[in-house]
């Protein structure tokens, strides 16, 4: 950015910094890496901008069909241009498929279909290590109300709905993924942070024998390697199809 703008916040993966609109904010993707609430770190060079633009282009798929979102455009190929939101602290994570912590946390095979997509809420907090957590305890913490939480839930489903769909298209199977919301600033519920392979588990389904490839994080979380290629990849066939 040529402008000095200030830096309002900064994050694992991207940095917030004022607009010229008290209403805007610039998001400046990073090639930082973190996992394991950031206990593993490393930087990718062309991670932040893949993100970007992965996301700038999935964000423009929501609004076309009807999901409300904090995405205005893209200012360049690693920075996009977004309504100012206040966030609300749970992430929202929506499962297709067992895996990772669900299969630590419970009985369930990993690998598992899902008979209807499960939606774990938890608590963003970095301090507590994300928990688990609630809706009463929600409710206790005056997080937010059990209105705007079922609202949350409603688009939560509408957008694996979306996604599932359009990821299917290019032979990808969305097997879960982590959603944040906020308020604009006339109090209504938006979709906010991002959607990438960052915060989406996307295995390829180009494969024989069941062979599980994955074109996300985990190539960096589990040692993988070909992180850059991966997202890469993903990038490509959102361009060939969109």
């Amino acid at each position: 950015m040529n402008k000095k703008y200030e830096l309002i916040y900064e994050g694992k993966a991207k940095k917030v910094f004022s607009h010229d609109d008290p209403d805007k904010v610039i998001i400046e993707f990073k090639d930082d890496a973190t996992a394991f609430n950031a206990l593993k770190k490393d930087k990718f060079e062309g991670k932040g901008k893949l993100n970007c633009l992965i996301s700038a282009r999935i964000f423009e798929l929501l609004k076309n069909n009807n999901i409300p979102t904090h995405f205005i455009k893209l200012k360049n190929e690693n920075t996009m241009i977004s309504q100012k939101i206040k966030i609300i602290p749970l992430e929202i994570v929506l499962r297709n498929k067992a895996y990772g912590s669900l299969c630590k946390q419970t009985t369930i095979e990993s690998g598992t279909d899902l008979t209807k997509p499960l939606i774990d809420i938890y608590l963003k907090n970095d301090e507590l290590n994300d928990p688990l957590i609630t809706k009463d305890r929600i409710e206790l913490m005056n997080i937010i109300s059990s209105k705007d939480l079922e609202l949350v839930i409603d688009l939560t489903l509408k957008i694996n709905g979306i996604l599932k769909s359009f990821f299917r298209n290019i032979q990808i199977q969305l097997v879960d993924f982590k959603l944040e919301f906020g308020y604009d600033d006339k109090n209504k519920i938006v979709l906010g942070d991002e959607i990438s392979p960052d915060n989406c588990r996307l295995w390829d389904l180009n494969q024989k024998n069941d062979t599980i490839v994955s074109l996300d994080k985990d190539r960096f979380r589990n040692d993988l390697g070909g992180l850059i290629e991966a997202y890469s990849e993903i990038n490509r066939r959102i361009n060939d199809f969109i």
